[in-house]
């Protein structure tokens, strides 16, 4: 009898260690996954590792003319929110079996609201801020109003009605909550610095008054949140060298300039003409000196040495992330595939094709990792 006790606690006990180095190795084996958007209503998920499409979802009642934008996603990775419906809606979607959980209607009545581009989440998931254009419908004309920031309730269902709204300038291209949450960084004329909860401009990093010697007012286009990996923003930049023709554009220079989320500190660097179209960027989140920026070529480019690698790539691609262990990029944006390459090498390593080979357009190209 008390073998057979034994024999059977033996074999608990085996069994429960079992289970239990699964779960420490499934928690050492996390995995990238990529999440994004494509014509003409999908949002979908893709394992980084495994090049490939694991769940697609299609997002429900939106113009079908006209493609999903924007996006940002939980840091569990389990709600994908995206701007949507001619920018006149967003909706959150449950990234495991497809079901929309939040849904913000911008336009009602006599008003039409447009989201173009900023959008973010706060640190703690509670709260998502949205920058809005409204215009009213009148008989004989439009009139523009003024915009404002939408901070919703996450929570708050498929009926979401802003919990507060605040003033902000127009012109607004990126939302970006800082790590703690406390700041609402505001990429407008300026980068400001406002109180996520009052509105209050805490302070500012100048764009429009950035006054550098020999140097005119900088440039960019910063449309594309890729920050997630490792916590800086980055964006190119274009700025006239005002001891030449500034007329000709030849003598313009490139650069990046990123903002660390966690320090509020900024570093620049230029470190070319302004002949190369440069879109979006990202930094590498283990070698943080490093930025990584797309159009029709991949370019590397080290912050501290300005220190230059480029590549041609097959076709235009708009966005550019990093995978978490910084060894792998991900381009995508434009067509209908999401490219991979070496972080290091910046050779090419294969390609993850959309869901029905659907354009990604100007969709977002966030990361996650579960």
């Amino acid at each position: 009898m008390a073998n057979t006790v034994f024999r059977i606690a033996r074999r608990a006990l085996i069994a429960a260690t079992s289970i239990l180095a699964l779960h420490s190795t499934g928690a050492l084996a996390a995995k990238d996954y990529i999440v994004t958007a494509a014509r003409p209503n999908l949002i979908f998920v893709a394992d980084a590792k495994a090049r490939k499409v694991v769940r697609s979802f299609e997002i429900p009642n939106t113009s079908m003319g006209n493609s999903p934008q924007a996006l940002v996603v939980s840091k569990d990775g389990k709600v994908g929110y995206v701007i949507h419906n001619r920018w006149e809606t967003i909706s959150g979607i449950d990234l495991d079996n497809g079901k929309e959980v939040f849904r913000a209607e911008l336009s009602g009545g006599d008003i039409r609201g447009k989201a173009p581009f900023a959008i973010d989440l706060s640190p703690d998931g509670k709260e998502l801020a949205v920058f809005v254009n409204p215009t009213q419908l009148l008989p004989g004309e439009y009139k523009s109003l003024d915009p404002y920031i939408a901070i919703y309730r996450t929570d708050a269902g498929v009926g979401a009605q802003p919990e507060r709204k605040l003033k902000t300038p127009r012109r607004v291209s990126s939302l970006i909550y800082s790590a703690k949450g406390d700041i609402l960084y505001v990429y407008s004329w300026d980068m400001l610095k406002l109180d996520p909860k009052t509105g209050e401009v805490k302070g500012k990093h100048p764009w429009r008054d950035w006054k550098r010697k020999d140097r005119g007012e900088p440039d960019t286009l910063a449309i594309w949140p890729q920050w997630e990996q490792s916590n800086i923003f980055a964006t190119p930049f274009y700025v006239a060298d005002t001891t030449r023709d500034t007329s000709d554009f030849s003598t313009y220079r490139a650069g990046i300039w990123s903002l660390d989320l966690e320090t509020d500190q900024v570093k620049f660097t230029e470190f070319e003409d302004a002949s190369v179209v440069l879109f979006s960027t990202a930094v590498n989140p283990v070698r943080r000196n490093e930025t990584y920026t797309v159009y029709t070529q991949l370019t590397k480019v080290d912050l501290d040495t300005g220190k230059m690698q480029r590549v041609d790539l097959d076709h235009t691609y708009y966005d550019v992330n990093v995978s978490s262990d910084g060894s792998e990029l991900y381009i995508g944006g434009t067509q209908g595939d999401i490219a991979v390459y070496d972080s290091k090498t910046l050779k090419r390593l294969g390609n993850i094709r959309t869901p029905s080979g659907g354009d990604q357009v100007l969709s977002s190209l966030r990361m996650f990792t579960r």
